[in-house]
């Protein structure tokens, strides 16, 4: 099945050779997202509310750019640097999911940079 690269507005440049996301036919993959900043630069070095909360609003953006929104997520799968940070990604999580949130895991996994704390990747279904 063909599918169509997927770029959002103010997209960060790619660390490595990916697509933010693909929609292939009803089915949307979102990359693996990092608080990078428009500009190459981390959003938010030290603070995992303003990472996690600016790695959600690039997820949404990435959907969007495939007419979908966050309540077609199905399934998130977020790494977090250090497990300290879970119920600080939570608080913000919520609110981007506040009723009815889509299957997830979330495991620690060392990042690619060492600024990143917070990595989300999602499917969804239109």
């Amino acid at each position: 099945m063909p599918f169509t690269p997927l770029v959002p507005r103010n997209a960060p440049p790619a660390l490595a050779p990916y697509s933010a996301g693909v929609r292939a036919g009803s089915t949307i993959y979102v990359s693996g997202i990092l608080p990078v900043g428009p500009d190459g630069s981390c959003v938010g070095e030290g603070d995992i509310t303003a990472q996690t909360r600016y790695v959600l609003e690039t997820v949404q953006a990435v959907l969007e750019a495939g007419g979908a929104t966050l309540g077609d997520v199905a399934m998130n799968q977020i790494f977090l640097k250090d497990l300290k940070d879970y119920a600080a990604m939570n608080a913000v999580y919520k609110e981007f999911f506040p009723e009815n949130p889509p299957a997830r895991y979330c495991i620690r996994a060392d990042l690619v940079k060492p600024e990143f704390l917070v990595e989300i990747a999602s499917t969804a279904h239109l």
